[in-house]
């Protein structure tokens, strides 16, 4: 099974008259609520750091979406550990609050694309300086909104010696416990029990309290497929048939292209794995998902289900935003019938 993409992607493009955004747009965060599609994408200008920032965009019918304002919606704070960037927002609702997971580095990436795949770029410190900010490390954050105007930083969910991203709540408790997903890059060798970085579970009390709670593994990547290294992708959504959770895959340690899979997890215990799809469910085969800083990769951040519809919101080559979507029952039966892991 394959969602279909929207005919008319990219949905949206960098904008030339702001400079903040004048050079990429893509993996949005994206949520349904009171009539309206909330995005948060990524953005940047065409500057030699590359400060990484979110611009808040609206829609009606989850196609055609506008921006909101001219500048940016959330920015690195001044001098925090959120300085450099903040990327890849997921969100889900609580109540009446927004919580926004995203990635975060103290010091902005540089022009990626123009050196090699998992070179860091690092500040210049001594060797006093702590771990986390020597190695320039990819950390998690967490934030609230209740109107995408206003935002409240909550701090770090993640250790900050860990390369600890993919970080993702579940919308609803479990058991009474919250549930976050997470992909620490450190997490492999004889010891984890894995070769690749995979994706881990916790469960916790509070929103906040995470650092100390035991990782289960999830899932890990399979040799010599599609799948080597993965990291979870969108928010879970909670359907008759338990957690629908969507994710990527990249083989080649991380060099090739970037698609995307489903599980189906049990909706008491979501460190049961019911269902995973064989091959992927949304792959980069387009010019669009070619054409621009990071070819074939093709990375959801963002999904929404209206009226039974899955809408999957995704970055096609860390240039552009796009949308693909199917029957949400249709792809629970492909998984129920077609994927089920036999125990």
């Amino acid at each position: 099974m394959k969602l279909t993409k929207y005919e008319h992607n990219p949905i949206l493009t960098p904008n030339p008259d702001n400079g903040w955004e004048n050079f990429v747009t893509c993996n949005p965060g994206v949520i349904w609520d009171d009539g309206l599609f909330h995005m948060l994408y990524r953005a940047a200008g065409d500057d030699e750091e590359h400060r990484i920032c979110f611009g808040h965009a609206v829609s009606e019918d989850g196609f055609h979406f506008r921006r909101v304002s001219d500048r940016p919606a959330f920015y690195p704070s001044d001098d925090g550990p959120d300085s450099g960037s903040v990327e890849d927002a997921r969100i889900v609702k609580f109540g009446d609050t927004f919580y926004i997971t995203y990635a975060y580095r103290p010091f902005p990436p540089g022009r990626y694309w123009t050196f090699p795949h998992d070179v860091v770029r690092l500040p210049e410190c001594d060797g006093f300086a702590p771990k986390a900010w020597a190695k320039s490390m990819g950390n998690t954050g967490l934030a609230m909104t209740r109107d995408f105007k206003s935002f409240r930083r909550l701090g770090r969910l993640t250790k900050p010696t860990l390369d600890d991203r993919d970080v993702i709540l579940f919308p609803e408790k479990v058991g009474g416990r919250y549930v976050m997903l997470h992909r620490p890059k450190e997490y492999v060798g004889p010891g984890y029990g894995v070769s690749e970085p995979s994706i881990w579970i916790k469960f916790s009390d509070d929103l906040l309290d995470w650092e100390d709670k035991e990782s289960h593994l999830l899932i890990t990547g399979r040799p010599d497929s599609w799948e080597e290294k993965i990291g979870g992708s969108t928010p879970p959504i909670l359907t008759s048939r338990g957690w629908l959770v969507l994710y990527h895959g990249v083989a080649d340690g991380g060099t090739a292209d970037y698609s995307a899979g489903a599980l189906l997890l049990d909706r008491d215990d979501p460190l049961k794995v019911l269902a995973r799809t064989p091959e992927p469910i949304l792959a980069p085969d387009l010019d669009y998902e070619r054409d621009g800083l990071y070819p074939g990769c093709l990375f959801p951040t963002g999904n929404v289900v209206l009226d039974g519809t899955l809408y999957v919101y995704y970055g096609c080559a860390d240039k552009n935003v796009c949308v693909a979507t199917c029957r949400l029952d249709d792809l629970l039966d492909f998984l129920v019938d077609e994927c089920s892991i036999k125990r």
